[in-house]
């Protein structure tokens, strides 16, 4: 007994390891004989990475598997994947492994598919990508085959299914996909027992008729193989949680599918309808109260061919239904639904929708409507009808929809609309055909894209053929208000496309505050805190239109625009500004260009004109004219101004003063200059005495300036100081950095007594026109800045040539030789450069070293008057030097 149990112990082993070991002498044979199928039957790139082979997974069947399977398709899909499966298994008897190719093909009894991702698509031009198998002559089609199917179970698991039929705009897409069935193929007549479920969305022409509803369906079916026709028997679907009982059969014809199914919802209570609607928006409706009937029948007949498609008779009703949510505090009463779809002619272009009634009524509220659908698959023609009252803060009392934004507000309604979408589309206004009337009062909408709610306290429109005629609206937002009228062009084609609206309007307000329209951009920072950036709110990218725009108070950062007027252009989020114009600073502003928030950064391209601007406010609030002209502060008096600008805003709207550039044009009116307040000008009284900037006159100095990468330069233009010209030049940068020359043409009468006492030796009228250019360089910053002049040489220079025409009247020379020096020392002095000037004082210090020593022009030492005229020189250069020290200047 032992010795037995011990040789069937050894059997059993040997056959084990022989199930184990087998299947690895046959992987190659396996693999020859999948590759060989693909060759024979497949138009496509076939690849995987293993096939496997198994005597104990399915024993006593073989089990094959196929792993990573994907299939490429060829032109005109070129590399597009038609099908990519996890895994793929079959169950086979061992002795098909053994098969040739020709005895025949090799039975298969079961198959199983794991992850497959599938994706069906016909082109435009009809092309389809799963038209991958090869034709074969009939003959030799079985021979060839290589496979064939005695199936009793298959499954798919996990699996994900899409259907893109771009001739009809359709789509279908099955996700979460769990099918099997169990029957006998190979029976003439048999029972198949199937169960699924899968989420579906589908939709037709841009319209989504189910969203990713979840769909059940238990069937048993009857199948006649020899007539290739399939009979419903005890059936039941479930969409969403809505059950549905179905009978009839599917026959599969040469021209097509012959179809007859009839079904319904086996109960008739109104929470049926709840049933459709998605979980994700219904959320438990097990105790919901209701009342009423919902009834769903349908009838679909006739064939499905290339042409047709069968008959629809389905009808969706309910009468007098209510529900109410536990949780909630109000309820829907009163609710009418008649619904049918219907097709007559078995053309799919004939299938219409037909809403008799839609009804429902909240508190005292009552809402009605109905709508006619036709022509669904292609351009969809609507034809609706709405009248009623609706309290949006009803909304989220009576159904447990979780909103972004809570709403409020009354709207009310009565509005015929008959349109096609392709008009919509096309925005082919004279095919949209509105009548009606539509208000809306205390509507509050908040939201985290803006800074505070907006209160729409009325508005009130009116629907004509192809407008929309905007009687009144009334809104506010933070401490802004706005009312408006106008026409809107494309109001459908916003709410039904996301097509753009277009219109044109009349904006008035009271008082409108930028920063009211701005939002919050909330971050998390790198220790998790919540930190807030303001974020500028972006210009509508559907909005397309026209607005007068009229206000007596803006409020723009710092600055208060009063008696605000103009027009804007908006389109592609950017807005041009035309002739917009306003009062601020006790002056006029006039602004035109635009601004655009397309790009991340906003950009802006302005000219702006300011007529009779008040200096110090101007100047004291607006942070751009700051850095624009510094010094400007200092002036009080008004302003001409026109401003060339260009660059980006940053957050707030505000130009960022890095980026800007452009040019300006400015003239000063009545002005007066407090010195005393600048660094620069104080130093310059230090180094100028004669001059007193207090009483600088500024009065219509005109000045150009170019600014760019953060430096304004700016041109010369000249000051007035008494009878001393000034001409100022130079650039200074936004950093507060200062490079400007000031030239000072200064009469020689201020420049000391005893220069006044030279010029009156000489008595001749023009001697009193003779100036000296003194160059003031400033350089450094604002705040402390170096100033350094050339007055010494000047004054140098200066008396060298009033001693030339002294010595000259002294030696008896003619009127015109005295008169030919003033002049050339008058036009000299106001032509010098400062390379002249330079070399001017180093021949003037020579020419006073001879004359101090005795030692000039020896060709008049025989003249008896020599001696005298050296003396006097001597003595008015030393009385000149000597009493330099006292600053006996003139002011």
């Amino acid at each position: 007994m032992k010795k037995a149990l011990k040789i069937i112990g050894l059997t059993i082993l040997i056959i084990l390891a022989l199930l184990v070991a087998i299947p690895f002498a046959f992987q190659g044979q396996i693999k020859e004989m999948v590759k060989r199928f693909i060759n024979q039957n497949l138009s496509a790139q076939v690849e995987f990475s293993d096939v496997s082979l198994s005597f104990i997974r399915s024993f006593p069947k073989a089990h094959v598997g196929v792993s990573d399977l994907v299939i490429t398709n060829f032109q005109p899909f070129n590399d597009e994947t038609l099908a990519s499966v996890k895994n793929i298994s079959f169950t086979m008897s061992v002795k098909e492994l053994f098969k040739k190719a020709s005895d025949g093909p090799i039975v298969v009894n079961s198959i199983t598919v794991d992850q497959a991702m599938l994706t069906l698509k016909t082109d435009k031009f009809g092309n389809e990508n799963y038209d991958i198998v090869k034709e074969t002559g009939e003959d030799s089609a079985t021979e060839s085959s290589g496979f064939a199917f005695d199936v009793e179970d298959y499954a798919i698991n996990k699996s994900a299914f899409t259907y893109l039929d771009e001739a009809s705009n359709m789509t279908i897409y099955i996700t979460e996909l769990n099918h099997s069935g169990h029957g006998i193929f190979s029976a003439d007549a048999s029972e198949l027992d199937t169960k699924s479920e899968a989420n579906v969305s589908f939709s037709m022409d841009s319209t989504n008729y189910l969203s990713n509803n979840p769909v059940k369906l238990d069937a048993l079916i009857d199948m006649d193989l020899n007539n290739s026709k399939y009979t419903f028997q005890e059936n039941k679907g479930f969409i969403n949680d809505l059950p549905l009982e179905f009978q009839g059969y599917v026959q599969l014809l040469e021209n097509g599918q012959d179809i007859d199914i009839t079904f319904e919802n086996p109960e008739s209570d109104f929470k049926n309808f709840l049933a459709v609607i998605p979980k994700t928006y219904s959320k438990d409706i097990e105790n919901v109260e209701t009342t009423g009937d919902f009834k769903v029948k349908g009838i679909i007949k006739g064939m499905v061919t290339d042409e047709t498609i069968p008959t629809l008779d389905i009808s969706i009703t309910s009468n007098n239904a209510s529900f109410k949510y536990p949780d909630l505090p109000k309820r829907v009463e009163n609710i009418t639904i008649d619904t049918s779809i219907k097709n007559t002619s078995g053309n799919v272009d004939d299938t219409y929708v037909d809403i008799n009634a839609l009804n429902f009524k909240i508190d005292n509220d009552v809402f009605k409507s109905s709508a006619t659908l036709k022509n669904i698959t292609k351009n969809m023609q609507v034809n609706a009808n709405l009248d009623g009252i609706i309290n949006l803060a009803n909304i989220t009392k009576v159904y447990p929809v979780e909103l972004e934004n809570q709403l409020s507000g009354i709207l009310k309604g009565k509005l015929n609309t008959a349109f096609d979408m392709n008009a919509i589309e096309t925005n082919a206004y004279e095919r949209i055909k509105n009548n009606g009337a539509v208000s809306v009062t205390d509507f509050v909408f908040s939201s985290e894209d803006i800074a505070n709610p907006i209160h729409i306290s009325q508005a009130d429109m009116t629907f004509n053929p192809g407008t929309v005629t905007l009687n009144n609206f009334k809104a506010r937002t933070g401490d802004s208000d706005l009312n408006a009228t106008g026409t809107i062009k494309n109001l459908f084609g916003l709410l039904l496309s996301d097509n753009t609206l277009k219109g044109n309007f009349n904006i008035t307000s009271n008082l409108f505050i930028v920063s009211d329209f701005m939002s919050e951009d909330k971050e998390k920072s790198a220790d998790n805190k919540t930190i807030s950036d303001a974020e500028s709110l972006k210009i509508p990218a559907f909005l397309e239109c026209m607005i007068t725009a009229s206000a007596n108070t803006v409020v723009y950062d710092n600055l208060s625009l009063k008696d605000v007027t103009g027009k804007l252009y908006i389109k592609d989020q950017q807005v041009w500004l035309e002739n917009m114009k306003s009062s601020i600073f006790d002056g006029a502003l006039s602004i035109s260009g635009d601004v655009s928030t397309k790009n991340e950064v906003p950009t802006f391209n302005l000219n702006l004109g300011a007529d009779g601007f008040d200096i110090g406010k101007s100047f004291k609030e607006m942070e751009l004219l700051q850095n624009i002209a510094p010094i400007a502060k200092l002036i009080q008096g008004k302003i001409n101004t026109n401003l060339k600008l260009s660059g980006n805003l940053d957050n707030e709207f505000s130009p960022d003063l890095k980026s800007i550039s452009g040019d300006a044009l400015a003239q000063l009116l009545t002005t007066k200059i407090s010195a005393d307040q600048s660094q620069i000008l104080s130093k310059l009284e230090g180094a100028l005495s004669f001059v007193d900037f207090d009483e600088l006159d500024l009065k219509d100095v005109k000045t150009h300036l170019s600014f760019a990468n953060g430096k304004v330069s700016v041109k010369p233009f000249d000051l007035k100081y008494k009878d001393i010209g000034i001409t100022v030049s130079g650039s200074h940068g936004f950093d507060k950095t200062v490079d400007y020359n000031a030239v000072f043409n200064v009469p020689a009468k201020y420049l000391g007594s005893e220069v006044n006492r030279l010029i009156g030796k000489i008595n001749d009228a023009e001697v009193n026109n003779i100036t000296i250019p003194v160059t003031a360089n400033i350089t450094g910053n604002l705040t402390s800045p170096n100033v350094k002049t050339d007055l010494t040489g000047g004054v140098k220079n200066l008396t060298q040539q009033l001693i030339e025409i002294e010595k000259q009247k002294l030696l008896n020379q003619g009127k015109d030789k005295v008169k030919d020096l003033i002049s050339g020392v008058i036009g000299t002095n106001k032509t010098k450069t400062d390379s002249v000037k330079q070399k001017q004082t180093d021949v003037v210090k020579d020419v006073l070293d001879d004359i101090v020593k005795g030692t000039a022009t020896k060709k008049d030492a025989d003249s008896t008057k020599t001696g005298t005229t050296v003396n006097n020189v001597k003595a008015a250069l030393g009385n000149l030097f000597g009493t330099a020290k006292k600053k006996d200047t003139v002011k």
